[in-house]
């Protein structure tokens, strides 16, 4: 705590069995953290240092930083038994877009975006773990991996490692859209897209471009009993607006050339909660037709029989029947307009 009764939260993590590659990978996380530091969407890291240990062990590597309230993993978990709000969602998936871009724009890739990587700090969202993030060179758009790493609920087809050794995994900005695509898979329907599957077929199922994944038209919240057993609550659910259904199909696209970009999200119109716009049931016309109510109709039609029966019995000649229909016809024009 500091003097304005601020709460500091410290990572404090074992180095006695820790190897060169882990090693590496915090140091990364620090010289991450200093680079994006001033940012308001990522987790301030305030002091580090290396304390030995005693008798020639390794010690502690010790980080001081923001102290974050809670996790979006454990907002998830609580929203889900409650009916879809979208309110909550766009609120939530906007700060989650703007944490991500400001990474992006410094040329580093997360690898690891999750639910449990965003934390709330005074109420804001802000990003966090960059143990295995990578930053990408100047004159590339993708970075190589010689291991898979992600967590692979949402991890990217492009980050699943081929068998014996077929290629090096690049990975770029769009792998950590297809991560977003999936937490806001199950911001809208309780669960990422492939928490059905075992790894195993998550492994296969995600590169797949035979595998569906499904968009169902309606949220319904779900609740764990105390057998671990997940029960809908089906008085509950919630339509999906499409709009937000194409917002997700935007970052699950298989082809990552295909998805949308940071930019592209932030500008989608459902995410200021813009009603989508309703297709005009009115019919489409020609110049010369026009749309009459009933009452109108059936006036037009008695005149339209009297005027018939005088023609017929000579009361009335063809050049006054034209000039009669011509008038009825401008009356209806002008009742369209």
């Amino acid at each position: 705590m500091n003097a304005n009764n601020e709460i500091y939260a410290i990572k404090r993590v074992s180095l006695d069995r820790t190897d060169a590659e882990t090693m590496s990978g915090y140091m990364n996380e620090i010289g991450l953290l200093k680079r994006l530091e001033g940012n308001n969407r990522i987790i301030q890291l305030f002091d580090s240092e290396v304390k030995a240990g005693p008798g020639g062990t390794k010690g502690h590597l010790m980080l001081v930083m923001e102290c974050g309230e809670v996790d979006l993993a454990k907002l998830l978990q609580e929203q889900q038994k409650e009916p879809m709000n979208m309110v909550w969602i766009s609120y939530y998936w906007q700060q989650m877009l703007q944490a991500v871009h400001v990474i992006h724009e410094e040329k580093i890739v997360h690898s690891d975006l999750k639910p449990a990587n965003f934390v709330l700090v005074r109420g804001q969202l802000k990003l966090i773990d960059f143990g295995i993030a990578n930053a990408i060179a100047n004159d590339t758009t993708n970075i190589q991996r010689d291991h898979q790493i992600g967590t692979v609920n949402y991890m990217s087809p492009e980050a699943i490692e081929l068998p014996d050794g077929m290629r090096r995994l690049k990975v770029g900005r769009a792998s950590d859209v297809w991560s977003l695509g999936c937490i806001l898979y199950q911001m809208v329907y309780g669960h990422p897209p492939f928490q059905h599957l075992s790894v195993y077929q998550k492994m296969k199922a995600i590169p797949d471009l035979a595998h569906v994944i499904e968009y169902p038209g309606c949220s319904i919240p779900t609740v764990v009993n105390k057998a671990g057993e997940r029960k809908k609550l089906e008085h509950l659910q919630q339509p999906v607006r499409m709009d937000v259904i194409r917002g997700i199909k935007s970052c699950l696209m298989r082809n990552s050339k295909e998805r949308a970009t940071i930019p592209d999200l932030l500008e989608q119109e459902w995410l200021a909660m813009k009603e989508p716009e309703i297709p005009s049931t009115k019919p489409q016309l020609a110049q010369d037709e026009t749309v009459i109510n009933p009452y109108y109709m059936k006036q037009l039609l008695e005149y339209g029989i009297k005027l018939g029966q005088q023609a017929q019995s000579g009361e009335i000649d063809q050049e006054y029947l034209a000039k009669e229909a011509e008038r009825l016809v401008a009356e209806l024009k002008a009742l369209e307009s």
